[in-house]
């Protein structure tokens, strides 16, 4: 009999530790969304700033448009270093600027083609000679371009 009750009682203390484990699944965003908006809730606009600073500094954002005349000048350090990409690409005119992912696919492109070319070099930086890394970090520099 004691062994009967104890197994019952077992029974339901795991029925109800289930229940409180696993609730639906609406309860569960629900429990989820009070949660986050209580951390949020809990940090300060100083706190706020420091960290969007700090993700700043970490990730820098492309621009949305770069300057047609940059572009240009980009495409030009980078035909000059031996991609032949840049040297086909047409050179942009008629509009005072373009948007950030001519640039970005200019520097994919050129990239991707030296280090194809400087696969057997001796000496490498990031796949590629470092003749052909300074014109590529110097071409997305003019254009203001971080990531790409």
């Amino acid at each position: 009999m004691k062994s009967a009750l104890r197994t019952g009682v077992a029974a339901a203390v795991v029925v109800a530790a289930l229940a409180v484990i696993a609730p639906s699944a609406s309860a569960t965003s629900a429990k989820n969304e009070q949660a986050v908006n209580a951390l949020c809730r809990g940090r300060s606009a100083a706190a706020d700033a420091a960290a969007d600073q700090a993700m700043a500094a970490r990730t820098p954002a492309n621009p949305t448009r770069i300057k047609a005349a940059a572009y240009n000048q980009a495409r030009s350090i980078l035909a000059k270093a031996g991609s032949d990409t840049a040297a086909k690409s047409h050179p942009v005119h008629g509009t005072g600027d373009v948007p950030v992912g001519y640039g970005t696919s200019l520097l994919a492109c050129s990239r991707d083609e030296f280090r194809a070319k400087d696969k057997n070099a001796p000496i490498k930086r990031s796949g590629m000679t470092p003749y052909h890394y300074v014109a590529i970090h110097d071409a997305a520099r003019t254009m203001g371009i971080d990531r790409w």
